[in-house]
């Protein structure tokens, strides 16, 4: 028979083992999502406007450091503000640089003084020389010493120029007339060479960057004529020009970037504003099909399908399966006859590891209009 002090015991433990378990059950792991790549697909029949979103951005931009390093003296500039060529942007404490000047140019003024007496006492040897009374030994030693007292000149004015450099390197300058787009120092605060300080754009020359499907990409030509439009500023419809076509997809959105210069300037325009790219899409096709790229269509039993990317919260989002009927295999993917709409967001890598209803991680959706 089980003693009273053995039961006891027996249930005291008992008892902290399912403590343990009860509160340990609520420790479940944090959810890892999966990364997925994926791309906006488009209807390819007929012609058809189609609308990016994109920034506008100043074509040429300078981001101002200084070339020594240095406790912040002035920053006499504001973000907005328009500066002229070579107007002072910052500048650092010079009083360090200011003595080491003097110390460069104290330096040269001995190392002339004993080049003088050294040109001096050349002079004499040579004389005594010339008069039998010193020895060729000694009017070689008199040269040498002559030729490394200029030497020594020498040597030192580069280290005066040099520190006159040093010194005026602690004054930043603007290099052209143009906008302060960021400014990213505080008076006070140490910096060192070649850490930003002033971003300076040249507000004249601006452009808008916007981000265009891979789908897409190939029908961009660059001097293609589009429209852009600023939400900041209403009624604006601005003719503009492709100038670049990116050959690079950026992150995992399978998006390219495409620079277009605007035919004109806009008052009241400022890099970092919000605009709408419109692109004209003309195709001899007149068939309603989409074309998505081969690795996004799998096939089992049930037959072919995609995952289309449902958007959940910012950089969270649900795979769903979507039966589709399939076409032909062409250059740019299969054609999808059946099964998605105009401008949906498709997983393009990683099929087989998805399933149906499965929570992703997506890195940022290219946003596009009809």
């Amino acid at each position: 028979m089980m003693k009273l002090k053995d039961f006891s015991r027996s249930s005291v433990i008992l008892l902290g083992l399912s403590l343990l378990f009860a509160c340990g059950g609520n420790d479940t792991p944090a959810e890892t999502l999966r990364p997925v790549r994926y791309t906006q697909v488009f209807s390819t029949g007929g012609g058809r406007a189609r609308a990016f979103s994109g920034v506008a951005r100043a074509r040429v931009e300078s981001r101002m450091s200084f070339r020594v390093s240095g406790s912040i003296q002035r920053v006499p500039v504001e973000v907005g503000d328009q500066v002229r060529v070579g107007q002072l942007l910052a500048d650092l404490d010079p009083e360090d640089y200011r003595l080491q000047l003097e110390q460069a140019e104290a330096a040269l003024s001995r190392a002339r003084a004993e080049a003088r007496n050294a040109a001096a006492n050349f002079d004499r040897v040579r004389q005594l020389y010339e008069s039998n009374n010193a020895s060729p030994n000694q009017l070689d030693q008199a040269r040498a010493g002559s030729e490394s007292a200029d030497a020594q000149v020498r040597s030192a004015e580069n280290r005066r120029d040099a520190a006159r450099l040093q010194l005026s390197y602690t004054r930043l300058t603007a290099p052209s007339a143009g906008q302060v787009a960021e400014v990213d120092v505080e008076v006070n605060e140490n910096v060192t060479a070649g850490q930003p300080v002033v971003l300076l754009t040249s507000a004249s020359e601006l452009e808008v960057e916007v981000a265009v499907p891979e789908v897409l990409i190939s029908r961009v030509r660059e001097g293609s004529d589009v429209t852009v439009t600023f939400d900041a500023l209403p009624g604006s419809s601005i003719f503009a020009r492709v100038t670049e076509v990116g050959v690079v997809a950026g992150g995992l959105a399978t998006t390219f970037p495409v620079a277009v210069r605007l035919g004109r300037p806009v008052e009241g325009l400022r890099s970092g504003m919000t605009a709408e790219v419109t692109f004209q899409f003309e195709s001899t096709d007149s068939r309603d099909r989409i074309l998505v790229p081969a690795s996004a269509v799998g096939e089992d039993r049930d037959g072919r399908f995609v995952f289309v990317l449902h958007r959940l919260e910012e950089g969270i989002g649900m795979a769903l399966r979507r039966p589709v009927t399939v076409g032909e295999l062409t250059g740019d993917g299969f054609e999808v006859l059946d099964g998605l709409f105009d401008e949906e967001l498709v997983i393009t890598a990683g099929v087989s590891r998805i399933r149906d209803s499965l929570r992703v991680r997506i890195p940022g959706i290219a946003q596009a209009g009809s």
